[in-house]
């Protein structure tokens, strides 16, 4: 017991070390029994991920001032002596300021904000989390075709808004526009083939419209933008084998690859069902011999 009550002015800076462990560990366990509280009332919510980051931000905030007021007197030296390593403490942690710098453009230069779909550093994904150094994405695409997750975490640096281009698929208008092509014959119907990819598109994808020109719209507001059709389109390349046929109709990013297999579906059924003037071309060139 004697040694405890001696262990303040025998080992001040332990007993400081001591204290603040205590209050870490004090905070630590609060945010933790408040997060799970709110759990239950937000998990259903868009706000649940603001309150974890302030929780996480105002829980780092009570540390930095904690650790400045118990250990403030310790640190007179630190700032001389940071004073003369400055040069070689910035380049060494170049990296570490680039990102923190990166992380305050991604706050205030409207970049992406957490749920956007974005290709950073050449990963495409969803933002799930942005900290100081790195961004998380769930990332999409690889190896599985269409835009569906492929259950990989990737954490990227935000010093890549710096060097490298930042696609954001959803920022300002959560649309695309998707293209399906399909190869005919040269003898084919192509009016009856542009009519019905027109009224397939139509069937699955109209119900996209008028958020799309709202959004579009909005956006048009904010930057210099001509107007662009909204409506579905359908084009014909001439191939030196087929036709190409060319259906373009705007859809969520979200429902990228629904879409189209709906789409597929439909139309191998109209062109099964008009047999006599519709088929699909193979790829590869027929050569017969000369009788």
């Amino acid at each position: 017991m004697e040694f405890i009550r001696n262990l303040p002015e025998n080992y001040p800076l332990v007993t400081k070390v001591i204290w603040f462990l205590l209050f870490y560990l004090a905070l630590y366990f609060l945010r933790k029994l408040l997060l799970n509280r709110l759990y239950k009332r937000l998990k259903g919510s868009d706000h649940w991920y603001e309150t974890q980051k302030f929780a996480r931000w105002t829980n780092n905030a009570i540390l930095i001032i904690l650790f400045l007021y118990i250990f403030g007197r310790n640190l007179s030296g630190l700032s001389t002596a940071l004073g003369f390593a400055g040069a070689g403490i910035t380049y060494a942690l170049r990296e570490v300021i680039m990102s923190i710098a990166g992380w305050f453009a991604i706050l205030f230069g409207d970049f992406f904000t957490a749920g956007d779909r974005v290709r950073l550093g050449g990963i495409k994904g969803d933002v799930v989390d942005i900290s100081a150094l790195r961004t998380t994405l769930m990332e999409v695409g690889e190896w599985v075709d269409g835009d569906q997750y492929t259950g990989r975490k990737v954490r990227v640096a935000n010093s890549y808004i710096f060097s490298s281009p930042v696609y954001n698929y959803t920022s300002s208008f959560e649309f695309l526009w998707d293209e399906l092509t399909i190869p005919v014959p040269f003898d084919s119907n192509l009016d009856l083939a542009r009519q019905l990819l027109l009224e397939i598109a139509k069937k699955h994808t109209d119900h996209f419209i008028d958020d799309a020109e709202k959004s579009w719209n909005q956006m048009r507001r904010e930057f210099k933008l001509e107007d662009a059709s909204l409506e579905n389109q359908v084009y014909l390349s001439l191939r030196e084998n087929n036709v190409e046929i060319s259906v373009r109709y705007v859809v969520d990013f979200q429902e990228r690859r629904e879409v189209k297999d709906k789409l597929y579906r439909d139309i191998f059924k109209a062109f099964k069902t008009n047999s006599d003037e519709l088929g699909i071309a193979p790829n590869t060139l027929e050569v017969s011999a000369a009788e």
